[in-house]
């Protein structure tokens, strides 16, 4: 290899290890922003949210290419041409917008207020805050209880008797802990702002229209099928975050995680939620999922883990206190990687 050859090789993997570096700064300042005010609720009221952006996208092509007087294949190649608009328009936006920060502003001004607009696509604070709720309804109020809930469930709550939303709020903590936190911040870490819009365009598509319905089995069909491709590495990583805070936190086990995990996860209903699910049932060990309703159709779903189904207010406080703990552990994580890379970097300077 001559000299000019190994020279541009050296430059093309700086310049590939300074492109991680700032996308690992992002990440990590976009989850302690989210961590520490979350998305401000008067921004919601005067702009709205960027996934409300992105529903009114799906909701206008649901409406003009999901007609009823459309045949099921039809729908199916249209659902197609719907989820790459879904996800192409808002990501190519999203590159022009983070392009045009670069551009504009000092590369120490640039960094941050990208990290800041990214925060927006976490949910960290906002999760806790909703299953928190809960956990403090349910100790006076069944009623209020199911009310909480209802905000972050799309079961009936009128169906569920106290422990049944116990476990639906457990159950979301866990799934969200996947495609809410940890998918979105990787996905932040390998495509910096492009890279969270495109995760949270497919899994917004899913949440919408990735639905065994009537309406949206044919349409959905390649949504449902791209959502669950793009979350398999997170929630993989979220079941092992939990195991790891299960490790650090008093009457958890990480060893009934992993047992658990390895057990029940491939039983699940979803490919993906059953990762984190079964390995926040094991290291607090209780059962989650189980039979079900949905829309008064009762659906025998197996139970994920050994312990009591019968859960209690305690029990949803662990899991926030284990939740809390893995958010923790994944933001040390990050940080100590971008200690480690601007290290390496800087000694290959000199």
């Amino acid at each position: 290899m001559t000299r000019c050859g190994a020279h541009h090789i050296h430059a093309g993997m700086r310049s590939a290890l300074f492109f991680m570096l700032r996308n690992l700064g992002i990440t990590c300042i976009a989850s302690v922003t989210d961590m520490a005010v979350g998305y401000p609720q008067a921004l919601v009221r005067r702009v709205g949210h960027p996934v409300m952006w992105i529903g009114g996208l799906i909701g206008m092509l649901d409406r003009r290419l999901n007609t009823p007087d459309t045949t099921p294949a039809r729908r199916r190649a249209n659902g197609f041409v719907a989820s790459v608009l879904i996800v192409s328009v808002p990501t190519a936006t999203a590159m022009l917008v983070d392009r045009a920060i670069r551009r504009i502003l000092p590369r120490w001004l640039a960094l941050p207020l990208t990290a800041v607009l990214a925060s927006s696509l976490v949910a960290q604070r906002s999760l806790h805050d909703h299953v928190e709720a809960v956990a403090i309804q349910a100790h006076d109020s069944l009623p209020a209880a199911r009310r909480a809930v209802s905000h972050i469930v799309g079961r009936d709550p009128e169906q569920l008797d106290k422990a049944g939303v116990l476990r639906a709020a457990t159950e979301t903590l866990a799934e969200n802990f996947s495609d809410g936190i940890v998918a979105p911040l990787l996905w932040m870490a390998a495509g910096g702002l492009p890279g969270a819009v495109f995760y949270k365009s497919v899994n917004t598509a899913d949440s919408m229209i990735g639905h065994r319905t009537p309406r949206h089995a044919a349409f959905g069909y390649a949504a449902a099928k791209l959502d669950d491709l793009v979350n398999l590495p997170a929630s993989r990583l979220s079941a092992l975050w939990i195991i790891l805070a299960a490790l650090t936190l008093k009457g958890m086990s990480a060893r009934d995680a992993l047992r658990i995990l390895w057990r029940d996860a491939r039983h699940h209903r979803s490919p993906n939620a059953g990762w984190p699910e079964a390995a926040m049932a094991g290291a607090l060990g209780i059962r989650l999922s189980g039979p079900r309703a949905y829309n008064g159709i009762s659906v025998a779903e197996p139970w994920v883990g050994d312990g009591p189904a019968a859960l209690r207010p305690a029990d949803l406080h662990r899991a926030l206190a284990l939740y809390r703990r893995a958010c923790l552990l994944q933001t040390v994580a990050g940080f100590s990687a971008v200690g480690m890379l601007a290290r390496h970097l800087f000694a290959r300077r000199r």
